[in-house]
């Protein structure tokens, strides 16, 4: 069995766990999501210290299904 090295710790780190999408590319730029305690958060990757924009569930939801419907945007 492996042991834990000091540069992968064996505890999860505090905060959310932020992910980009297999299919963004190198060039930046891209959106990382995050479960948050109250829901799911959406952050630009170039600027990880700057604004989330925070959904709950039932929007993260809503947004995905409406996303892969192809979906628009309505004014």
């Amino acid at each position: 069995m492996k042991q834990p090295s000091d540069s992968h710790p064996a505890t999860p780190q505090p905060g959310p766990y932020w992910v980009k999408s297999s299919r963004s590319h190198a060039n930046g730029n891209c959106v990382e999501v995050a479960g948050l305690p109250d829901g799911i958060g959406v952050r630009d990757s170039k600027h990880t210290t700057g604004p989330i924009l925070r959904f709950t569930q039932d929007e993260w939801r809503t947004f995905v299904g409406r996303v892969r419907a192809g979906s628009t945007p309505t004014g």
